[in-house]
């Protein structure tokens, strides 16, 4: 078969990379433009563009698919560009622009979606941090035929995995981009034969995961501590989880905390904006929330190095002993 592929982050790249080793050809690939990146914002391909080039691929980058949209010459020009391809199938992953119905329809057999949740549940931007903040213990890989709605289209595969106690958002995403990238192989060999079965979505149990704000970094500390560990783990790495402490000006990335205590006569003081630390140790700083008592085990100044508990406290003034 001629297998398209539209992608763009490392989730996307392990799936390109899985259907090249399985042999399939791949007559196009599309990914987002180049952004600025690093100290110096220089324009970087992405994952999947920097895949594509090492395997001599065509690529495409249009800023947008739709016809009608503020780049219609991008669209236009990728239009020409997916009917030159006669592509049998193409592969959705992590893409990053919506696909209007022209694409949907170009391909033989239409757009399959590697989508990292257990649909209906967790359609939308974000389903892996949303799944770790919201306390889920499963989620998996559904793949997915594409329709005109948000990830609404028929099941085609679906597979669990378990989430784990200690999985950050970061953990959770190569189980799963490993995942997708094996179970996009699948679909692709038995999409031929018809074997593959569309399983409409169920109506209830849908659920929305909504893109991540930066804003989302500072923690709200009138929350409870079990809901603020599974935020910290979920936003690891991006966008990061933040505290403000007694005697640091600037907020304090936290990289790793666990909830030890549900004792609601523990009291959060009286601003959120600053933490009531109420035990500074080596086992990790101890600060009241709206319920329970949050361990921060491993965090990082601006500028500075992730550090253990003990280290930072060595090097903070207001607890250092």
């Amino acid at each position: 078969m001629r297998v398209g592929f539209a992608g763009t982050p490392e989730f996307s790249k392990l799936a390109l990379q899985a259907i090249l080793r399985a042999g399939f050809e791949v007559p196009l690939v599309l990914t987002q433009p180049d952004r600025p990146s690093g100290r110096g914002l220089k324009l970087t391909p992405s994952a999947v563009k920097q895949l594509a080039l090492e395997h001599a691929l065509p690529v495409i980058q249009p800023r947008s698919l739709r016809l009608d949209g503020k780049y219609p010459e991008d669209a236009l020009a990728a239009q020409l560009s997916l009917q030159q391809a006669q592509l049998d199938v193409l592969v959705v992953a992590a893409y990053g622009l919506i696909l209007p119905a022209w694409v949907l329809q170009t391909p033989r057999h239409g757009c399959l979606n590697i989508h990292a949740s257990l649909l209906p549940r967790w359609r939308g931007a974000a389903p892996i941090q949303r799944a770790i903040e919201a306390g889920d213990t499963q989620t998996g890989v559904t793949i997915m035929q594409m329709d005109e709605g948000l990830d609404t289209g028929p099941m085609l595969m679906v597979e669990p995995l378990n989430i784990e106690p200690d999985d950050n958002a970061s953990s959770l995403h190569d189980k799963l981009a490993e995942q997708g990238a094996r179970l996009i192989v699948q679909a692709l060999q038995a999409l031929p034969s018809g074997s593959l079965i569309a399983t409409p979505q169920p109506e209830t149990g849908a659920t929305y995961a909504a893109k991540l704000d930066k804003a989302e970094a500072a923690l709200q500390l009138h929350a409870p501590a079990e809901l603020l560990a599974r935020r910290i783990r979920a936003f690891n790495p991006v966008p990061g989880a933040t505290i403000r402490l007694p005697g640091i000006p600037e907020p304090v990335k936290i990289w790793n905390a666990v909830a030890i205590s549900d004792d609601t006569s523990v009291k959060i003081g009286q601003t959120e904006d600053v933490a009531h630390v109420i035990n500074a140790s080596p086992d990790g700083i101890d600060v009241a929330t709206g319920k329970g008592v949050l361990r921060l085990l491993e965090l990082q100044r601006p500028g500075g190095k992730r550090q253990p508990a003990s280290a930072f406290i060595a090097g903070w003034s207001t607890f250092s002993r």
